[in-house]
Formats: C-alpha cells, structure tokens, sequence
C-alpha cells in the first residue's frame, strides 16, 4: 500500500436553518400569536484520530468534506433538527496547518483525540423568540448562520520509537526486513526505499516500532534527494539506528557518517542529540569490519553504542536489539 504523508481537504462545516415566520391560526383563536420554530443548528465538522489508520491515503481520492445544514423551523413552535457532525478520521501522528496561513492549528498524536476543524452554523430564530408584552406578533426571523469552509494541509509525521538512518544502499530495509515482520522493498541500488516502512520488532518480551526511512544525501535538509520527506519523520523517535555501509574504504565510512550527521543537524539541531546506536552493516564482507574499526577512530562515537552487523546473514543482529532495548530504558521519549 502507499504511503501518503501529505494532503490537502477542504472541509466545509453546514449551515444552520432558517428561522419560520408563522402565526397560530386555529378555530376560536383568531388572533393567534406567533409559533415560528427556530432552524437547526449545521453540523460540525472534526478530525478524529484512530488508531485503524496509518497513512493519508484516503484523502488522495477525497478532499472535499461537507456537513450537512439544519433543518428549517416550522410553525406550531416546531424546530429544526440539529444536522450531524461530520467526523473525518486521521491516523496519529497527523499534524492540521491552516493551507492559506502556515499555522499549525492541531498535532494529534494519540488514539481518541478530536480536532474541531469548522464549527457548524447555528439556526436562525423564528419569530416566536421575539414576542415581547410591548411586540406581540412579530413578523421577523433570522436566517441561519452560514457554515464555515476552511482548507487544511494535513502532514503525518510517523509515530516509531526507532528510526532507521542512513546513505541510500546502506541496507536499513534488509535489516528491518530481518528483525521485524515488515517486507520493503529491497534492491541493490539508490533510493529503493521511497516512503517510510513501519516494522513491528519483539525481541526479549518487548515489542518497539521501528521505520525504515528514505535514504538521505548531502542536502537533504534543502529538500535535495528525498529530503524532509525523511527528516520529519525522524523527529518523532526515542532514538536512531545510524547504519553505515562497511563495505567501503575508512575514508568514505566517515564521509557518511558526518554526512548524515550534519543534515539532521542542519534540519535541526536537537536531532543530532537524539540517543543513536551505529551499526556497521556488511561486516560479512572481506575487511569490513576492520575498515569499520578503522573509521571508528576518526568519527568518535562511544564504543558501547557502536555494532557490527550483517543485515544478510543476521550476524550481530541480537546484540544491537538489545542496545536498543538498553537505549528505550535510558531515554524514554518526551514529544
């Protein structure tokens, strides 16, 4: 299935019913005074967040949502009926901006949280609500309050407690393909990973959301590459998987890791403060693990968080899941 991260919807919320403009006319009672009903009030409209939702898929083949208007008022007193509320579900993680202003307007993280996106008109009064000792039959009504359109940009931002990073071809899907039930798609070239990949990994009785995101490249904080498209999404998680192809001369290992150090940061600082584990990958490979021991030197990471992995045959793969468990316990997650 696709992974949609953005959209826009228009959502229009109804318009409340007319106020009725009536008189009692009944045998005996020629002068009856007034009993028009007031109009019923538009529906709302909401974002709801739920759980059964993952993408913003829906809204590539919907983006236009509109509630219904109240019923009018009648005579005898009689009131329209209220229109229901419109209640459009979101995934969590989904954060609501205003289309024509930028502003954020909702992020809506958790299962069960609402979101009023345009309040529904109210019902005009019918004339019965203006009789006064002094006006005893007036002839006035209101017309109900027209409802409220409004554009939204939608932005889902993943919710993952661990987050893949890494150049393109580093190996991050086979490795989530490894420790988890998640099948991306896999291919020995750039960029085969195309939108973020959620796996669900249990090792030792525990259970942590892992997203294989889209490969980064120097200037991706500008967009370049896949860009935002992949940092954003990082911003959600307790902590990161730095994996590094070491299959490659010490020079280049290093060159990728301040690559990919220095874009986060470049989007934004605090990412580069985010509790991360390296993972040498490949290290099947002839000399792999000593080009990685060799880079380790010069990109000074703490050696208790480092791993040497093959995402392949599995080699290592126990050991950093449980660095990872190790690194959840030490840095709970504060959105």
């Amino acid at each position: 299935m696709a992974f949609i991260d953005e959209a826009t919807i228009t959502v229009r919320s109804g318009d409340g019913g007319r106020g009725c403009v009536s008189f009692r006319r009944e045998k005996f009672v020629p002068r009856g005074g007034p009993d028009g009903g007031t109009g019923g009030n538009g529906g709302t409209v909401y974002l709801d967040v739920s759980s059964h939702l993952s993408t913003l898929l829906d809204f590539r083949y919907r983006n236009l949502f509109k509630a219904k208007r109240g019923e009018h008022g009648m005579g005898k007193n009689m009131h329209g009926k209220n229109a229901p509320d419109l209640r459009i579900a979101v995934p969590p993680g989904t954060i609501v901006h205003d289309d024509e202003t930028g502003e954020v307007l909702a992020d809506l993280t958790l299962p069960g949280e609402t979101f009023l996106a345009a309040a529904g008109g109210r019902g005009g009064r019918g004339n019965s609500s203006f009789a006064t000792p002094v006006h005893q039959a007036p002839d006035r009504a209101d017309a109900g309050e027209p409802g409220r359109e409004r554009r939204l940009r939608l932005e889902l931002k993943l919710i993952a407690q661990i987050g893949l990073v890494g150049l393109p071809n580093a190996g991050k899907s086979t490795l989530l393909s490894r420790i988890s039930r998640a099948r991306p798609r896999i291919a020995d070239y750039p960029f085969t990973t195309l939108s973020p990949v959620l796996g669900v990994v249990s090792h030792r009785d525990e259970e942590f959301v892992v997203a294989d995101l889209p490969g980064l490249i120097e200037g991706a904080h500008h967009g370049a590459g896949l860009g935002h498209r992949f940092l954003k999404h990082a911003e959600r998680t307790e902590g990161l998987i730095h994996l590094i192809d070491a299959g490659q001369e010490p020079s280049r290992i290093v060159e990728a890791y301040r690559t990919i150090r220095e874009e986060m940061g470049k989007f934004r600082q605090e990412l580069r403060k985010r509790p991360t584990l390296l993972a040498f990958n490949k290290t099947d490979l002839p000399g792999a693990r000593e080009n990685a021991e060799s880079a380790l030197a010069d990109i000074g990471h703490p050696a208790e968080e480092v791993h040497y992995i093959s995402a392949a045959t599995g080699e290592g793969i126990p050991s950093l899941l449980d660095g990872l468990l190790a690194l959840r316990r030490r840095h709970p997650f504060v959105a």
